[in-house]
């Protein structure tokens, strides 16, 4: 029987606390990026234990402002996961830069270290491990190919806010680190994302791109434009909604690790469903909760007959039109993307709700 009331793969949700902040940015009638901008920019170093953060418009402009700033560009190649959403590598074309595909593991569904070492080669100024849902990449392994080279390591942690590894924040093993604050994260600015960084060099270097060539906050008139910049500001009013937003991070933080592990024990026992897991334990936060299932097209058709919303993996970059490449360049991605999807895993969720999906994912293989 279909339930009642829909049960969402994720959903936003605002409080008062973003609506008298926003409304006091309205009030001071100073909207673009200042001081609620540079408040916010200081929570989040706070949070993940960097030295600078640098608030941008998105996930993506993220992306390409660290590689700018790193000097990469025409003629140079950056490694970017096959299964990852596609501004993965549409940030290295914007740079200029060749995006080279590499599998993943398909264990974790995180980039395959083994295939990152066999893609190197002396154009390759840069690798993009991507943290997927918010489980951490093997840093370490990563860090072993890359720094001796000379490779720079710029991760995606878009899905990995304040989850952590080893006691570090992901976005923090890397020279740069970016994430994203659209509506489908743990906390949201409509669209908007940050830079983290402990390279003071670099945070220069990053204010300057992101408004124009200024290395500090201008007027618009005569100023000192240092070098070319653009503008990736982040505003004031969005900034605002940020900051209102990271109050509630600790208790979402809590139910998304009580989603997973809810998940991990309703459907224990499931020969058809793997979840490849979180260390909850040691640090890592479920952005959303993943499995690799069989017959997932019918699943997914079913459960959300049901009312319970379910969101499919991407497909891998090489069968993208932008990125094309022959599938046996990557067997993992290329056999795993098809079984693999989200389950609701909105922190607005009850035990109830995982509960009932779980019932009906058990009930739907039971019966074949």
């Amino acid at each position: 029987m279909k339930t009642t009331q829909s049960i969402p793969w994720w959903t936003p949700k605002l409080g008062g606390c973003e609506f008298d902040l926003v409304r006091q940015v309205l009030e001071s009638n100073y909207l673009n990026e200042g001081d609620v901008a540079t408040k916010f920019e200081n929570e989040i170093a706070r949070l993940v234990g960097a030295r600078h953060a640098i608030a941008v418009t998105s996930g993506t402009s993220a992306l390409f402002l660290s590689l700018a700033a790193l000097g990469i560009g025409h003629g140079d190649e950056v490694l970017v996961p096959d299964l990852t959403f596609i501004a993965t590598a549409n940030a290295v074309t914007l740079s200029g830069a060749t995006p080279v595909l590499v599998d993943v593991d398909p264990a974790t569904l995180n980039v395959s270290v083994d295939a990152i070492a066999r893609a190197i080669t002396p154009k390759t100024r840069a690798v993009i491990p991507v943290h997927v849902s918010g489980r951490a990449a093997d840093m370490n392994a990563i860090a072993d190919v890359c720094t001796a080279r000379g490779i720079a390591i710029v991760e995606d942690a878009a899905e990995g806010f304040t989850s952590s590894a080893g006691g570090r924040c992901l976005g923090t093993f890397g020279v740069l680190g970016c994430f994203s604050f659209s509506p489908n994260k743990t906390i949201t600015t409509g669209q908007g994302g940050a830079i983290v960084t402990s390279d003071d060099a670099l945070h220069v270097r990053l204010r300057e791109l992101k408004d124009q060539g200024r290395p500090v906050r201008g007027t618009g008139g005569d100023d000192t434009h240092a070098s070319v910049g653009f503008n990736f500001k982040l505003t004031n009013l969005q900034a605002a909604v940020g900051v209102g937003q990271l109050t509630y991070l600790p208790e979402r933080v809590a139910r998304q690790r009580r989603i997973f592990e809810l998940y991990k024990e309703h459907l224990k026992g499931i020969p058809q469903v793997r979840l490849p897991g979180f260390d909850t334990a040691g640090g890592e936060i479920p952005q959303w909760t993943d499995a690799v299932v069989e017959r997932r097209d019918e699943l997914d058709r079913h459960l959300g007959a049901m009312g319970m919303q379910c969101r499919r993996f991407w497909h891998p970059l090489h069968t993208q039109k932008p990125y094309l490449r022959p599938d046996g360049q990557f067997p993992h991605s290329t056999s795993v993307a098809p079984g693999t999807l989200w389950l609701p895993s909105a922190f607005t969720l009850r035990d109830e709700d995982v509960a009932a999906v779980s019932s009906e994912i058990r009930r739907f293989y039971a019966r074949g």
